[in-house]
Parts: C-alpha cells; structure tokens; sequence
C-alpha cells in the first residue's frame, strides 16, 4: 500500500511538473505609472542610456519625442547583448544570437547586368552600407531582401561606387544606373527648390534614425522646444544635410537662429565642442556614439535627452527614368513583403544587436 501510495505521489508531481521552456530574449513591454524609456533601459538593458535604443524601435508608436510615453503602450524591446530576458512575445536566444559576421561579396559589373534592375550604392557609410560591415551593413541587407521578396523578372544587381558625389549625377540622372540608396530625403515642402526634390522621387522609408545632440558634460544643454536651441551653435561636419534645422518651421538658418560650425571632420566637432566653440555636436545617433567611442570621451560627453529630429533612410530614383513608378512601386511592395513576413524586424534587430555591442 505505502509502494502504491508513493508510486501516485510521483505521478501526481511528474503531471503537475511545469513543462521546460527555451529562455527568450527580447519581446514586448508594457509601459507601467511612472515609467520613462530611461527607467525602462536601466531596468531591461542595465543602461539607461540606451533609452535611444527603444525609441528608435518603436517611433512609430511614440513619435519623434520620447517622452510621450503613455500607461498601457506597447513597446517592442530588441534583444541586445542578451537582454532583456523573459517578455512576452521574446524570441529564443538560439535564434537571437548574431552569427559571424558575413563580409559582402561584390561581383564585377559585367554587360550581362544591362537587363536587370541595378542598383547604385557606396561604401563608408557604417552601419548602413559597408564592404567590410556584416552583408554589406544594414540597409544594403534591407535592399537585398526587399528585391528578392519583389522578384523582378530579369534580376537584380548591386554596385559599389565609392565616390558618393557621382550617384545622383551622373550616375542616376543619366540612368546609368537605376536605383540608388540609403539617401536622405529633405523637408521639400519648407525647400521645394532642393535638388533632391526637384529631381527624385523616394521610397517609402527602409530605416529612420535619431539624429542627436552630442554635449560637454560640463556645459550641459537644455532642450525642451526649439527656441531652447535659438541663439546656440551647433556642430555638423560639411557635407551632411542640414534641412532637419529648418524643417517643420524651425527656420534655424533660413533666419539665422542659430550659428552652424562646418568642419571636415566628425572628430573636429567634438573638438569644438570640448574647447567651448559650439554647444552641441549635431549627429545621427550611430555616427556621433562610434566618434564618442573611437575618440575615448564617453566620460566627457553627454546625450541630450531629446532627440534633434528624426531622419529616414531611402531608396531613391531619378523623376527622368523611364521607369521610375514602376521601380519606386517595386521597391516599395518588396519594403511592405518583408515587413509583413518579419524578414525586416529579424535583419534590424540582428545588425541593432552588433551595433550596440560596438557602443
């Protein structure tokens, strides 16, 4: 009897045994009283820094300002550097966890790629487009399966032209080539005059990144509206746009609000910035976290807790081809395929998850 009773005793705990599950990663978070995407990273990331991290996942949840945040909001939490761990919705780190990474392999451009669609981009634009970056970078990966989910008739190629000057002329105006990327689209109602505008059309976004302010920690910086920047110098190194400081009726330099350093390199902005020539360093998130990193002044400089402006990345063709709707449709159907298959979440998250393991 006391054999049978044991015996019953066991099977009661082997059925009452809750099942093993796989540890997961990432997933999602409900937005609790109190909580700000700070407190969300120091809690889920053990960075509160990386607060630039969630924003930047779910700006189409929050919008360019990341303290709208409400109770009850449904964020999306990357997996990165192995956390967070255990939210709902997370996938398995067996899936989650970066392969090595795979250096692009450039073909020669040969007369047999005339049929196909081809496409123009360049190098030295990390984390975005690399030769040396992991699938040649993010959005050259994003673009590659966007073209294979669209699965044009004849094909498609990727080129590398390094000299960036020569993409939009003459290289896309002459059709040359057909379809450039990752390029920045300007505010064309505030500059309708604007090479770009007058003479590109652009696809849908395939990436949008927060362009920041890079402070000395000493001489912080207050930023709560745009008049908090009126009368400020910013940094930015010659070259890189500048409509994001007139756009939605900033005006900033169309009426002179602000004064604007142009050096030739990143690493001279931050140096202005130290010497007190400049309040802030103005730079997409990327560039401005590798300079910090690069140049050893994570000690010395801040983030300012506001995004600047919040830029898209695109794809872009010239309004003279004779198939720039037909292309533009293309890439945009192939664009909305892998955001539906969750082909795009699994290649931003996996090259998100290298970035800040740079950082």
């Amino acid at each position: 009897m006391r054999k049978l009773v044991a015996a019953m005793a066991l099977g009661l705990a082997w059925l009452g045994a809750a099942p093993v599950t796989a540890e997961t990663c990432g997933g999602l978070y409900t937005v609790q009283r109190g909580d700000s995407l700070s407190a969300i990273a120091d809690r889920h990331y053990k960075k509160a820094s990386m607060w630039t991290a969630i924003h930047n996942a779910n700006l189409k949840t929050i919008g360019p300002k990341p303290n709208r945040i409400r109770v009850g909001m449904e964020l999306r939490l990357a997996c990165l550097d192995g956390m967070p761990r255990g939210l709902r919705g997370g996938n398995e780190l067996t899936e989650v966890q970066p392969t090595a990474a795979t250096v692009v392999k450039i073909q020669p451009g040969t007369a047999a790629v005339r049929t196909r669609i081809n496409l123009l981009t360049g190098d030295d634009f990390a984390p975005f487009t690399s030769k040396d970056g992991h699938n040649g970078g993010l959005l050259t990966e994003v673009v590659h399966s966007a073209m294979e989910e669209a699965q044009p008739g004849k094909g498609f190629a990727i080129h590398w032209v390094d000299d960036w000057a020569s993409h939009l002329d003459p290289l896309l105006s002459n059709a040359l080539l057909d379809l450039g990327f990752p390029w920045y689209q300007p505010d064309c109602a505030t500059t309708p005059d604007n090479y770009r505008c007058q003479n590109f059309h652009f696809s849908d976004p395939m990436f949008e990144l927060l362009i920041l302010l890079f402070t000395d920690n000493s001489r912080p910086v207050a930023f709560n509206s745009d008049r908090d920047i009126e009368g400020k110098t910013l940094c930015r190194p010659s070259g890189y746009f500048t409509f994001d400081l007139d756009q939605n009726g900033r005006r900033w330099l169309l009426d002179n609000k602000i004064t604007l350093k142009q050096p030739r390199s990143v690493k001279a902005c931050f140096d202005m910035v130290l010497s007190g020539e400049a309040d802030a360093v103005a730079l997409n998130e990327f560039t401005g976290r590798a300079a910090v990193k690069e140049h050893g002044l994570e000690n010395r400089i801040d983030v300012v807790a506001q995004p600047l402006s919040v830029a898209g990345l695109h794809v872009v063709v010239h309004k003279s081809h004779p198939e720039a709707q037909r292309m533009l449709t293309m890439i945009n159907d192939g664009l909305r395929g892998i955001r539906t298959s969750g082909d795009y979440q699994k290649i931003i998250e996996d090259h998100m998850a290298r970035i800040w393991a740079d950082f």
